[in-house]
């Protein structure tokens, strides 16, 4: 009997036929089952039976590769949902516009989205309104650090390793970056609203809004699944799919634990805020999502798989965003509100933060201390006792250690520049020069 090789096998399994001197052969699977189970065949039909299974299953696969037939059949309805008629087209990317090319792709999403409801949801046009009103507010514009750095990395290490960089992998890499600005976006909305923030990007906090308060709430659920239809359907017939999906799921809940570790902090007191606790609340609740996973991307798109490389590059981009969140704890207090976009609450809000954990267990005295356990968490924004606060930072130092930490941080990064191998330096490069001495 001749065996038809699977021309697009199963991740993990392989086949083979071993002949046997009284059998006509035994089908064997290594190292896991496939539909087509282990099984000793001793008849010609059993043979043809398990020869017609294996030609099945490798139908499927090769249709899986080449973007026909039906990958995901259980959600594969209603027949109308715009996303089931076949992969996109996508508009020129103009890389000499790169912050309009790259709002273009987002309102090409968000278009996608609300075209979506209709006919994929039975979404009536009120709330499809609403939706697009909510994703323009909420996740459009800001200054698209995260997401432009997604294009930006990408093609540098697709350059590096000599792939092609046509005007789809462009749009492609933009998408993925859009995915990251939403995946902030989301977790802004619910942030705010669990800080009693005021303002956001310039702009009042979504659920201060009259028509919106706890909605807010499932509009930020609302924009996290977005992010994995979107990646459903832009990416669900490339090879890397699975990885884009685990290092978002991953992602997500890492950002999630720092964001536990951040508001469980109302439960502790002052002698807790520790400079470790501070650090693990940045790394989980910052860092992952706004580095690391801006360049890991990049690096799955040009189908980098060595675990060495990906752990180096993730120690560089850790030390940025922890730098990069000491950043926003110093600006919260010490920059304005034209200039950074909001008007900073952490002492209001009783932050583990960087200026505080540094001022409470090693710069402050006995009374410094009670000044701070008397109205640190305990006094408004923008009050007489906020500013006792900031004053005793200024006393205390805070702005020369600030700068001491931002250069020892640069210093740092620097000296590890000979730790990655398949990803430019000039991706790190393009970082530093978005955050370092940044004063917004």
């Amino acid at each position: 009997l001749k065996l038809l090789w699977l021309n697009t096998p199963p991740p993990g399994a392989y086949y083979r036929f071993c002949a046997r001197s009284a059998r006509i052969g035994e089908l064997e699977t290594m190292p896991t089952e496939s539909p087509a189970k282990r099984a000793k065949i001793t008849s010609t039909d059993e043979a043809m039976k398990v020869i017609a299974e294996l030609e099945k299953e490798r139908d499927m696969w090769k249709a899986k590769a080449m973007g026909t037939g039906v990958p995901f059949p259980a959600t594969h309805w209603p027949a109308g949902k715009p996303s089931l008629k076949g992969a996109p087209t996508y508009p020129a990317y103009d890389q000499s516009k790169p912050k309009d090319a790259f709002l273009a792709v987002c309102d090409m999403l968000i278009d996608e989205i609300c075209g979506e409801l209709g006919p994929g949801y039975e979404t009536p046009e009120a709330e499809v309104a609403w939706v697009r009103r909510m994703l323009n507010y909420n996740v459009r514009g800001g200054k698209m650090n995260r997401g432009l750095m997604v294009v930006e990395s990408g093609l540098q290490i697709l350059e590096g390793k000599g792939m092609p960089t046509g005007n789809d992998t462009v749009v492609k890499l933009a998408i993925l970056g859009w995915c990251i600005e939403w995946l902030q976006g989301w977790l802004l909305v619910a942030d705010d609203f669990m800080d009693d923030s005021h303002t956001r990007r310039g702009q009042k906090c979504w659920y201060l809004l009259p028509d919106v308060q706890k909605i807010a709430l499932n509009d930020a659920f609302l924009i996290e699944m977005i992010v994995f239809k979107v990646l459903k359907r832009h990416f669900s017939a490339e090879p890397y799919y699975a990885q884009l999906v685990d290092l978002f799921m991953e992602t997500t809940f890492q950002t999630e634990c720092g964001q536990l570790l951040d508001t469980l902090c109302l439960n502790l007191g002052l002698n807790d805020f520790t400079e470790q606790r501070w650090t693990l609340i940045v790394k989980y609740k910052t860092a992952f999502y706004s580095f690391y996973a801006s360049v890991a991307l990049g690096m799955i798109v040009a189908g980098i798989s060595d675990v060495k490389e990906y752990n180096s590059c993730r120690d560089i981009l850790m030390i940025m965003g922890i730098y990069f969140q000491a950043q926003d704890d110093y600006l919260d207090c010490f920059g304005t509100p034209e200039a950074i976009g909001k008007i900073g609450t952490d002492i209001q809000d009783k932050k583990c933060g960087w200026l505080f954990v540094h001022a409470y267990h090693q710069l402050a005295t006995a009374e410094q201390k009670a000044v701070f356990d008397k109205l640190y968490g305990k006094c408004k924004v923008q009050s007489p006792e906020e500013q006792t606060i900031k004053d005793l930072y200024t006393e205390l130092k805070l702005p020369e250690l600030y700068v001491k930490y931002e250069q020892d941080s640069y210093d740092k990064i620097m000296s590890l520049k000979g730790t990655v191998n398949e990803v430019p330096w000039g991706v790190f490069d393009a970082f530093m020069k978005k955050i370092y001495k940044r004063s917004k």
